[in-house]
């Protein structure tokens, strides 16, 4: 069906019938109905064309002019065009907006087409769709964030999850419940999810509707997500006749990491794809964090989006963007193994005891390139010559990195893991020789713009551009050789589009080399006689496709120092993974140094004891504006004392107090030195974190609602082994409502759960519940009273509380004061009357006259007899009568 706006332009794709159709329009539709999903990038000339809808939405989307070209069937084509040299920066915008894009390119040349007799455009072929889940180039990446392509599988019965960084070359897969799939994806933090069409309905995912999880969402039949064909996929990908010597992957996670190699075949167009071996991460490996909990603590970024504030911002020291991204994998998802928690700390704990090897590690590391990416887009044929050189000057960093290991890691902690690195880093240094004798020192973006081998390393090439580059001096030399050999001062060699280089000599002159047997004729004008030779015929020939072949043996020699890389991509993938560590282990022992944390002593047991604890956040925060040094606090949870109770007022810092140490746990668990003077903690497997009120308009849920949803997920999913951080619960309710829910959740807690948990309220009812709960303590944050002021120590003491100082934290917020006397006022009266309220007593509801029961029964009861709406004038009178009687004998 064809639409018509009001600019008479034609959106719907056109049937191939329609009159107007030219050869080119129908050849881009053909390729537009082959991938329909995507914007067409169609290559003419120098510009990338759009048509029909893809033009509109483009033009919006990239605020250009929208233009047409042509009619069908008497409406115009919309055509909208962005130019090819500029092309990534558009394309990066319409990714950015969820938009998929496919490349055409053209596929064959002039001569090409000419050859095999073919009249019309020439052909073209989409070599690459790009997605926001399959980006690899710099320019559209944030240098310190992983750009994962997730895909959902299921079979026998079971839920998986796989994902890939194409940019990286990360491949990895875990099984999941479905109750978990939320928080895998909110730790994962995708660009893309790929997605059964057949199933994504169940799961509440459309194109439309990623449910806050993912970056977009792209569906996909259900032939994508079987196992059987997704493990001829990978082993397809990795040249190999079974994945038993990789991974150890169930049918489910096989059918989602077959998705993406089908997805990623699908999008790349061919292109050979070379990733990591699939990592396998089994249940439990992880500490698990909701999205809710993810969300309060503001791991990598805060409520707002923002990077800026969150605790990786705040402890990110890191140099390179790998050890950026390394650093950012491990506090989204903290550890629950002790052996590699501890081979991370150890790392650090060397570093610190030996200052000059991560002094020395960390000057080398700053010359050290994103090595991941760059050999990603060599594999992909994206890359270009400053690639090339990243690879070279990143591996000679590590070569200065593992002599720097070699000579000053004796005695140290984790000698056994710096010398294996050590191994690793100088192990593909040959490499690094042989690229730097074949690159120049300016080198271009793309390998087709030429000029990047160096001088002398190519005798033909040099050859070539000489011919190139030195044409006009040939040609002086060529010229100043014929004038003394004809004794014509005034020949000339000049050069036309019709004759291309020949010999111009004045008509007077041209006598003479007419019965020369070098000089050939070629054509005589009114003024002037011109000719050729074989010489300067054949410099021309070899001038005309001298920049033709240097380019040619340019991208000859590029592809053979591709190569020559790729053959080592294993060994240049584990110097970047150690190099990757080194910096995450330089950046530690500096925050270490500089902030005072300390080494956490991590255990199998339930211990919680933190010693001087801060927030890392809020402390860097006061530093920042020199306003008052963080107040620290001491923090101890065991089996005899699991729960604290911790009361006080608002702006004490109660709910400081229990993110800092959620963020403690995290940290130490992801290999970190922690902010405290001393840390034991025994691995927590499920951190849940239930501080601060928020709605969910999209989903018609209020701000209780919510609550009372995290709280029920914390109920149901936590342990013995959990760590529970929980602020205001029943607050969003009715007072008595509020604090019956917020006793049973405490008890709860302590009965069934019976985790580490740290529960705030202003509810001092609760205190009591220290007299029967043994496992619980009352804790409160301290506050001092001067002057009818309150003064806020920051500190957690043991006792409850028995004020909130509301309205003293009012007074501070700029109430009006009369809003505070009345304030003041009643809760004087609500603190007399606590145990038998009645709200008639109060003085804003006395203030209204008392309701007054009627007297007169028999009056009354006349009225009750009355229906106005079926009476009749006479009646209603004489019923007026009546009531005057009664009323007067009342009296």
């Amino acid at each position: 069906m064809v639409i018509q706006t009001e600019t008479n332009f034609i959106t719907a794709l056109p049937d191939s019938h329609a009159a107007g159709i030219t050869p080119m329009i129908e050849q881009f539709l053909a390729v537009k109905r082959d991938h329909a999903d995507c914007l067409l990038f169609y290559r003419m000339g120098d510009f990338y064309e759009m048509f029909f809808q893809d033009a509109i939405d483009a033009a919006q989307s990239l605020d250009i002019t929208l233009t047409k070209r042509g009619k069908i069937n008497d409406m115009d084509i919309p055509m909208c065009g962005v130019p090819v040299h500029a092309a990534d920066v558009y394309l990066s915008r319409l990714i950015k907006k969820g938009y998929r894009v496919a490349i055409c390119e053209q596929a064959e040349k002039p001569q090409e087409a000419k050859a095999r007799g073919h009249k019309g455009p020439l052909k073209r072929e989409v070599i690459r769709i790009v997605t926001p889940g399959t980006l690899v180039e710099d320019e559209f990446l944030p240098p310190r964030q992983n750009n994962f392509l997730i895909a959902l599988g299921e079979a026998m019965g079971e839920m998986a999850l796989s994902w890939v960084d194409l940019s990286t070359g990360d491949f990895l897969a875990e099984t999941i419940e479905e109750s978990r799939l939320a928080e895998a994806l909110t730790r994962l933090d995708g660009a893309e999810l790929i997605v059964n069409e057949q199933k994504a309905e169940h799961y509440g995912f459309s194109t439309n509707n990623n449910q806050g999880l993912v970056g977009c969402v792209s569906l996909r039949p259900a032939q994508f997500f079987n196992s059987r064909d997704g493990e001829k996929q990978l082993c397809r990908i990795y040249g190999t006749s079974t994945l038993d010597g990789m991974a150890s992957l169930t049918k489910a996670e096989i059918a989602a990491a077959g998705a993406l190699a089908h997805y990623l075949e699908q999008t790349q167009k061919g292109q050979s794809l070379r990733l990591k071996p699939i990592i396998k991460l089994t249940s439990g490996a992880v500490m698990e964090i909701d999205p809710a909990s993810r969300a309060s603590l503001e791991i990598t970024k805060t409520l707002t989006g923002k990077r800026e504030g969150s605790l990786l911002a705040v402890i990110d020291k890191t140099i390179t963007a790998p050890g950026g991204r390394l650093l950012a994998n491990r506090i989204a998802a903290p550890l629950t193994d002790l052996k590699e928690i501890n081979a991370r700390l150890d790392l650090v704990t060397a570093a610190l005891n030996a200052p000059m090897l991560e002094q020395n590690i960390g000057d080398a590391l700053k010359t050290m390139p994103d090595l991941e990416r760059a050999l990603s887009r060599l594999q992909l044929q994206h890359g270009g010559p400053r690639d090339l050189a990243a690879i070279a000057q990143g591996l000679q960093a590590a070569y200065t990195i593992a002599q720097i290991i070699k000579e000053q890691n004796q005695n140290l902690i984790a000698v056994d893991m710096l010398t294996e690195m050590a191994e690793h880093l100088e192990k593909p240094y040959p490499l690094v020789a042989q690229i730097g004798h074949a690159l120049a020192d300016d080198l271009p973006l793309m390998a087709r713009d030429g000029d990047f081998i160096r001088t002398g390393f190519s005798a033909e090439l040099d050859e070539l551009k000489s011919l190139r580059d030195e044409s006009r001096q040939l040609i002086a030399q060529l010229q100043v050789k014929y004038s003394t050999n004809t004794d014509i001062s005034s020949l000339k060699i000049k050069h036309n589009n019709v004759l291309g280089y020949h010999i111009e000599v004045r008509s007077n002159h041209a006598d003479k080399l007419l019965t020369h047997d070098d000089f050939i004729h070629r054509q005589t004008t009114a003024q002037a006689t011109r000719f050729t030779t074989t010489e300067l015929a054949e410099l021309e020939q070899k001038m005309s496709s001298a920049g033709e072949k240097a380019l040619a043996l340019e991208l000859t020699l590029f592809e053979e120092l591709r190569e020559h890389i790729l053959t080592a991509d294993n060994d240049i993938l584990t110097v970047a993974a150690s190099a990757a560590r080194l910096d995450v282990m330089v950046a530690t022992a500096r925050l270490a140094n500089t902030s005072s944390y300390c080494r956490p002593s991590l255990s199998e047991g339930r211990a919680f004891n933190i010693e001087k604890g801060r927030h890392p956040v809020v402390e860097k925060m006061l530093d920042s504006d020199h306003v008052e040094a963080f107040i620290s606090n001491d923090c101890s949870l065991n089996d005899d004392d699991r729960i604290w109770l911790i009361t006080g007022p608002n702006m004490a810092g109660k709910s400081t107090f229990l993110r800092q140490n959620a963020l403690i746990a995290l940290m130490a668990q992801a290999g970190l030195y922690v902010p405290a003077a001393k840390a034991e903690i025994g691995v927590v497997n499920r951190l849940f974190c239930r501080v601060g009120a928020s709605d969910d308009l999209s989903t018609g849920r209020s701000t209780f609602m919510v609550e009372m949803v995290e709280t029920a997920a914390i109920l149901n999913r936590s342990d013995q082994n959990s760590l529970v951080i929980l602020d205001e619960i029943g607050r969003g309710t009715a007072t008595y409502d509020g604090l019956s829910l917020a006793w049973a959740v405490v008890e709860h807690l302590h009965e069934v759960n019976q985790c580490r948990t740290l529960f705030a309220t202003h509810y001092h009812e609760l205190n009591t519940l220290n007299q029967t709960l043994n496992a619980l303590s009352s804790h409160s944050m301290q506050v001092k009273e001067w002057q009818d002021n309150i003064v806020f120590l920051h500190s957690v003491a043991s006792g409850g509380a028995d004020r909130s100082y509301g309205i003293h934290v009012a007074r501070l917020a700029g109430i009006p004061q009369a809003a505070l006397t009345r304030a003041e006022s009643i809760l004087e009266l609500l603190s007399e009357q606590k145990q038998n309220l009645n709200l008639d007593d109060m003085p804003l509801f006395s203030a209204a006259p008392p309701r007054q029961e009627p007297q007169n029964k028999e009056l009354m009861d006349y009225i009750n007899t009355l229906f106005p709406d079926t009476m009749s004038p006479r009646e209603a009178l004489d019923a007026l009568y009546t009531l005057l009687k009664i009323k007067d004998k009342s009296q």
